[in-house]
């Protein structure tokens, strides 16, 4: 996994956030935009190492400022697209003892075009980089498009790049059950690296144990499978390197909003930099063990 690119592809949303007195405060993110906001962060400093971002925006004020924001932060937009009459999605965050729930408004996202055009796509995904991409990824597009998105991403894959997914899954973004299966499983089947969580696997897949989801990944063509599991103890299998069982320091969440998130930019930018597989768990469990301390998704490091 030692390359200097780091490009990942899903929505951006506006989130609005508690501020702990009463009010929201209002900011930028999404799973996949929270991991090309750390990595970015993590490879500070190292100008030889790029971190970009696949989506589509619409024309809008809203749509300039979350651009705008990306720009400010280091992240590349070389491959967003700009789609009229289309404009950001929004959703905002309920805390309770530092677990968090959602509340969306999506229905005129541009995201939901992200995979429209396979031209862009081929164009984008080429080369030696890292492609990350989610179950939310998929979860928003049509189907047709989820088919895009996957096809596009083995073409690159089989030229040179590396897929990892996080398989996120949110229930009431698909239609059914079966077909959250159906299309995780096919996605898994492109997958270099996987990145499961196992209370959302336990409860989709039956898994009794994260070996188990482990397992099922690795089954359908995984080199790597991190199995994050909360607090609680993680399992992560990777092809040359074995299996091993992890625990994070204890530490008192504030706010889980991109906790894995976080951990996937920690574990794969140390990765990219030629960490085994232990210094780069590590490296997840401990930028995310700071992360769940504060309030909203992207904090200052």
């Amino acid at each position: 996994m030692k390359t200097k690119t780091l490009l990942t592809i899903g929505e951006c949303m506006v989130e609005m956030a508690p501020d702990g007195h009463g009010k929201y405060s209002m900011n930028f993110a999404g799973d996949t935009l929270n991991t090309a906001w750390y990595a970015k962060r993590c490879l500070a400093g190292l100008d030889d190492y790029s971190v970009g971002y696949f989506t589509a925006v619409g024309t809008d004020g809203m749509s300039d400022q979350m651009v705008d924001f990306f720009n400010t932060s280091g992240i590349d937009t070389t491959h967003i697209s700009r789609i009229p009459d289309r404009t950001a999605g929004l959703y905002t965050i309920q805390l309770a003892d530092g677990e968090r729930s959602f509340a969306y408004w999506r229905d005129n996202s541009a995201a939901k075009l992200l995979a429209s055009n396979a031209d862009a796509m081929d164009t984008a995904f080429a080369g030696d980089q890292i492609l990350l991409f989610s179950g939310i990824t998929l979860a928003i597009l049509s189907p047709e498009h989820r088919q895009n998105l996957i096809e596009a991403l083995s073409r690159a894959r089989a030229q040179g790049a590396q897929v990892v997914f996080d398989t996120n899954i949110r229930p009431r973004l698909w239609e059914t059950p079966s077909a959250t299966k159906e299309w995780l499983s096919k996605a898994a089947q492109i997958a270099d690296v996987m990145l499961p969580s196992f209370d959302e696997e336990e409860e989709m897949f039956g898994d009794a144990k994260p070996q188990d989801t482990a397992l099922r990944y690795r089954d359908l063509g995984a080199h790597t499978v991190i199995v994050k599991n909360g607090a609680h103890e993680m399992y992560a299998w990777s092809q040359g390197e074995g299996g091993m069982s992890i625990s994070p320091e204890p530490v008192t969440p504030v706010d889980s909003t991109a906790a894995g998130d976080s951990f996937n930019a920690g574990y794969i930018t140390a990765r990219m930099q030629g960490a085994d597989l232990e210094g780069a768990l590590r490296a997840g469990m401990t930028l995310s063990s700071q992360v769940v301390q504060h309030r909203g998704a992207l904090i200052a490091l």
